[in-house]
C-alpha cells in the first residue's frame, strides 16, 4: 500500500513539477517581448477637437475618432453598474482574471451549445483594456495568454478606478448615428441618444453596456429586436446582481428601444469660417493635434453676426440672380420613377428651406410638382413670373405669358415651399441656384477678431472661400487709400483736383491711356471730398500722379492690401488684385484711428488639460488673473498696436467716406439712418463689384463676382449689387442699438464749408457740411487747382514723379 501511495505521490508531484515548468516557459515565452503597462500611465486617448463662438455656441468638432473623455467620477453610477453586470461583475475583487468566471463559461457555453443559445465570454474588463490599449484583435489562444499576463500587471499596477476609467472612455460602441463611430460611454450617449451621460435613464444605460461584445449587430434601427433582447438581458443580469430591483428591471424592459438622432440645430453651421480655422490649426500644430488632440478652441465668431452675415449674401445673390434671367431647369428626366431619379441626383441646392423637385404637369394657373422628399404641391404662375430667359452679356428677354414658357413635365428644378399669410395649400416658389458668387466679412476694427466670415452661396457645392482665397481687382474700392496718401503729403478735403480729360502715352506702338469717369463725362475742378464721394477716376488718377505711385505703392503695402504692387497709375484704379479679408482689414484701421490690426480666427486654444497653448492677444496684464474683484478699477492693457496712419488722416478719410454714404455713390445705404461710411467698387466691364465700409466699431465688406471672370451686366456696379448685401448685414447687426458717431482725435478742427466748393460758409448754406481739417489746413478763397501740369508751390512743393505706364484695367464707379 505504501508503495503505491509513493508511486501516487511521485506521479502528482511530477505533474506539479511538469504544470510549474509549462507555466514558467509560457510565462517567460509569452511575456519577454509583451508592452510595458506602464505606458498606460501617459496615454492620452485620441480626443474630439470643439470649435466654439465667442457667445459659447458650439460651431464644429473634428475628429477620427469620436470621443469626449470623462473622468470615472462624472459617470453616472448605473452606467458603471450597467457594464459591469454586462462585462464584469466581480470586476473590484478579482486580481484581473476571474478564475470562476471561467469555470462558469466552461459549463455555461457547454449547456448553450447544447441548447443552441448564445456562448458567453470570460474576459474581464482588465483584459479588454489589455487588448484594447496593448495588444492587436488576432483570434488565437497566444493572445489570450498575453491578455491575460498583462491584466495581471494591469491590476499591480493601476487601481481599480483607474483602470475603469480607461475601460469606459476607450471602448469602441458602434456608429449610432454618427459615421465616425462612438469611442467611450460620453460619445455613444450622443450619438445614439443625444444626451449627456448624467441624462440618460436606466434602460438607455443598459443598452450602452449591451454594445460592447457586437455593437453592429445590435444596432437599434437596423436590428432592433436584437438589440432589445440584449438590452433586457443587461437589465436582467443588473437585477440578479442586485444593482436595480426587480421592479425596475420590469419598468426598464417595458421602455421601447428608440433611437434618437442628434440635432443638428446644436451644432451652429459657419462651414467658411470652420475650414479657415481647420487650416490655421492643422498649419499651427498639425493635423494629429486636431484629429485626435482633444483642443478646446474659442474662436472670435459671433453667431448673431454671423446669421445675419449668411441671410445677407443669399438674399443679395438671389436677388441679383433674379435680376438677369432664368438659366432653365438643371435637367431633365422621364417621369416614370421620378422620385428614385430625384434621390440619384447629388446636388446641393444651398438653404435648408429649398428642395430638388421634379415637374410633373403644366397648365395655365401654374405647374404641379414632386420634391425629393416625396410631397407634392403646386407652383402658382405668379410664383415663376420673373423667369425671364437669361440672354448674352447677362441680359434678359422678355416676361414669360405662361407657366409653359418658363418650365415643362420633366424638368428638375429647386424650389421653395412658400409659408405665412396669403400662401395656399402646399405652395411652392420657383428658385435658382445662382450663377454669379459672393463673400461678406465682418470685423472688429480695434482688435482685428472676424465676428462673421461668408465664402460663397453653398459651401457644400464649392469648398472655395472667396472671402479669404479669390484674389479679385477692389477698383474704385482703393481710392480711399490713394487720398489717405494724398492728405499725408499735405493736401485737405477741400483741395481742388481738375476733372478733365487726361491722356498718357504709353511707348511706341501703344497706344494712348485715356481714363474715363463712369458716365463719361468731365466736372472740371472738383474737392478731393467730391472725388471720393462721386468715385470720379480722372481725379483720383491725377492726384496719383501728384502724390507720386512710389507713395500709394507703399500705402497699399502697409494697409496690408497687396505687396510689391506695380508702381504705375492705373493700380490708383484699383487694378492690383486682393482679398475681401484684406481690404475689409484695410478699412477697419481706417476707423480705428489708424491703428495696425491683424485679421483673426482665434481668441484662445487649450488641450485637453485646459492649459492654454494659444492666445491671440499676447499683451501682459499684470493684474487680471487671481484678483477678485470689489469695486476697484479695471487693469489697464498697454496699447502696443503701431500707428499706420496719423490719427487726423485716418479720420479725414473717414469723414469722406462718410459723406460717399450721405451725398454719394453709396448713398442706397445711408437709408439706415445711423453714421456708416463706405465706398464701392466697380471694375471694369462690370467683372467685381465690391462695397466695403464700417461703422465706429464694426467694419464689413461685400464682394459679388463670377469664379469665371465675366460681366456681371453692363449697368452692374457695387451700388447694385454689393451695397445691399452691406445695408441689409449693417441694418439687422446695429438694430436696436444706439447711434454712435465717429470718434474725432484732438488735432482736428471742424470748420463750416461748402460740400461742392470747400469754401468756409454760413450755416444757412444749403449744402453746408463740416469738413475735417488738421491744425493750420483750413481753406481760403486762394486757391490752386491741380491739373497735373507741374509743380505747384502752395502745395508744399510736392515733385511731380516720372510718368509710369498703367497695366491692366482699373476701378469705374
Amino acid at each position: 500500500m505504501n508503495r503505491y501511495l509513493k508511486i501516487a505521490a511521485g506521479a502528482i508531484g511530477a505533474v506539479v513539477i511538469a504544470v510549474v515548468i509549462v507555466v514558467v516557459v509560457v510565462l517567460y515565452r509569452f511575456g519577454a517581448a509583451l508592452p510595458d503597462v506602464d505606458q498606460l500611465r501617459d496615454y492620452e486617448p485620441p480626443v474630439t477637437t470643439r470649435i466654439h463662438a465667442a457667445d459659447g455656441e458650439l460651431v464644429g468638432e473634428y475628429a477620427r475618432e469620436r470621443r469626449l473623455f470623462v473622468p470615472l467620477a462624472a459617470i453616472p453610477e448605473q452606467v458603471i453598474q450597467a457594464f459591469m453586470a454586462a462585462e464584469d461583475k466581480n470586476f473590484y475583487d478579482h486580481g484581473g482574471i476571474d478564475y470562476l468566471g471561467v469555470i462558469r463559461a466552461v459549463f455555461e457555453n457547454v449547456y448553450n451549445k447544447i441548447t443552441g443559445h448564445r456562448l458567453v465570454g470570460a474576459s474581464t474588463i482588465t483584459q479588454q483594456v489589455a487588448k484594447n490599449f496593448l495588444l492587436t484583435n488576432e483570434v488565437s489562444y497566444s493572445r489570450k495568454i498575453k491578455e491575460a499576463i498583462l491584466a495581471y500587471r494591469i491590476e499591480r499596477a493601476f487601481d481599480k478606478d483607474q483602470i475603469l476609467e480607461l475601460y469606459l472612455n476607450e471602448i469602441y460602441l458602434g456608429q449610432g448615428m454618427h459615421p465616425q463611430g462612438s469611442y467611450g460611454v460620453a460619445a455613444a450617449a450622443q450619438s445614439y441618444f443625444d444626451k449627456a451621460l448624467s441624462e440618460l435613464d436606466l434602460a438607455e444605460a443598459a443598452y450602452l453596456a449591451a454594445l460592447p461584445k457586437a455593437p453592429s449587430n445590435y444596432h437599434p434601427v437596423r436590428h432592433p429586436r436584437a438589440a432589445k433582447g440584449r438590452r433586457d438581458w443587461v437589465l436582467g443580469r443588473m437585477a440578479s446582481d442586485g444593482f436595480i430591483t426587480r421592479k425596475e428591471r420590469d419598468a426598464a424592459i417595458a421602455e421601447p428601444l428608440q433611437m434618437r438622432a442628434p440635432q443638428r440645430e446644436r451644432v451652429f453651421t459657419a462651414d467658411y469660417f470652420n475650414e479657415e480655422i481647420r487650416r490655421e490649426i492643422a498649419a499651427l500644430y498639425g493635423y494629429d493635434a486636431l484629429y485626435d488632440g482633444g483642443l478646446s478652441i474659442r474662436s472670435t465668431l459671433d453667431s448673431r453676426l454671423q446669421a445675419i452675415a449668411e441671410t445677407a449674401l443669399r438674399h443679395g445673390l438671389v436677388t441679383y440672380d433674379r435680376r438677369h434671367g432664368w438659366r432653365g431647369p438643371i435637367r431633365h428626366i422621364e417621369l416614370a420613377g421620378w422620385k428614385d431619379q430625384l434621390a440619384a441626383l447629388k446636388i446641393s441646392t444651398g438653404p435648408r428651406e429649398w428642395r430638388l423637385a421634379a415637374v410633373l404637369s403644366v397648365d395655365a394657373s401654374g405647374a404641379g410638382i414632386g420634391t425629393i422628399d416625396g410631397d407634392r404641391g403646386t407652383i402658382p404662375f405668379s410664383r415663376m413670373s420673373w423667369a425671364r430667359p437669361n440672354m448674352k452679356e447677362q441680359n434678359v428677354g422678355p416676361a414669360p405669358s405662361r407657366p409653359s414658357d418658363v418650365v415643362k413635365p420633366g424638368d428638375v428644378i429647386v424650389v421653395e415651399k412658400v409659408t405665412g399669410e396669403g400662401a395656399g395649400a402646399d405652395e411652392y416658389s420657383l428658385q435658382q441656384i445662382p450663377k454669379a458668387e459672393g463673400a461678406i466679412v465682418a470685423l472688429d476694427p480695434h482688435t482685428g477678431r472676424i465676428l462673421a466670415l461668408v465664402g460663397g452661396f453653398d459651401y457644400n457645392a464649392s469648398q472655395f472661400d472667396r472671402a479669404m482665397q479669390a484674389a479679385r481687382q477692389p477698383g474704385s474700392a482703393f481710392k480711399p487709400f490713394v487720398y489717405a496718401a494724398a492728405l499725408d503729403s499735405g493736401f485737405t478735403p477741400s483741395d481742388l483736383v481738375l476733372d478733365a480729360p487726361f491722356v498718357m502715352d504709353q511707348g511706341p506702338g501703344l497706344p494712348k491711356w485715356r481714363p474715363q469717369n463712369y458716365s463719361n463725362e468731365f466736372y472740371g475742378p472738383s474737392t478731393l471730398r467730391m472725388g471720393i464721394e462721386k468715385s470720379r477716376n480722372v481725379m483720383t488718377v491725377r492726384l496719383a500722379q501728384q502724390v507720386g505711385m512710389e507713395k500709394v505703392a507703399a500705402y497699399a503695402d502697409k494697409f496690408g492690401i497687396t505687396e510689391k504692387m506695380p508702381k504705375v497709375l492705373a493700380m490708383s484704379l484699383g487694378a492690383g488684385e486682393t482679398t475681401v479679408l484684406k481690404l475689409t482689414n484695410a478699412y477697419a484701421m481706417l476707423v480705428n484711428g489708424g491703428k495696425r490690426i491683424t485679421p483673426s480666427l482665434i481668441d484662445r486654444i487649450q488641450d485637453r488639460w485646459g492649459r492654454t497653448v494659444y492666445r491671440h492677444d499676447k499683451r501682459p496684464c499684470l493684474g487680471c488673473t487671481g484678483v477678485s474683484w470689489s469695486g476697484q478699477p479695471a487693469p489697464v492693457i498697454e496699447d502696443t498696436r503701431e500707428q499706420v496712419v496719423e490719427p487726423a488722416t485716418a479720420y479725414q478719410m473717414v469723414s469722406m467716406l462718410e459723406g460717399v454714404v450721405q451725398r454719394g455713390t453709396g448713398a442706397r445705404v445711408g437709408a439706415i439712418g445711423k453714421p456708416l461710411a463706405g465706398k464701392t467698387g466697380t471694375t471694369n466691364d462690370n467683372f467685381d463689384n465690391w462695397f466695403v465700409g464700417f461703422a465706429p466699431d464694426l467694419a464689413v465688406g461685400a464682394y459679388v463676382g463670377f469664379d469665371n471672370p465675366q460681366t456681371l451686366g453692363s449697368r452692374e456696379t457695387g451700388a447694385s449689387s454689393a451695397a445691399p448685401i452691406f445695408k441689409e448685414f449693417m441694418e439687422n447687426a446695429l438694430k436696436d442699438q444706439p447711434a454712435i458717431p465717429f470718434r474725432i482725435p484732438p488735432d482736428i478742427r471742424l470748420v463750416r464749408v461748402n460740400s461742392k466748393t470747400g469754401l468756409p460758409t454760413s450755416p444757412e448754406d444749403r449744402n453746408v457740411i463740416l469738413e475735417a481739417f488738421k491744425p493750420g489746413t483750413e481753406p481760403n478763397a486762394h486757391r490752386t487747382v491741380l491739373d497735373g501740369s507741374g509743380v505747384d508751390g502752395s502745395d508744399g512743393g510736392m515733385p511731380l514723379p516720372a510718368r509710369s505706364a498703367p497695366v491692366g484695367t482699373g476701378g469705374l464707379y
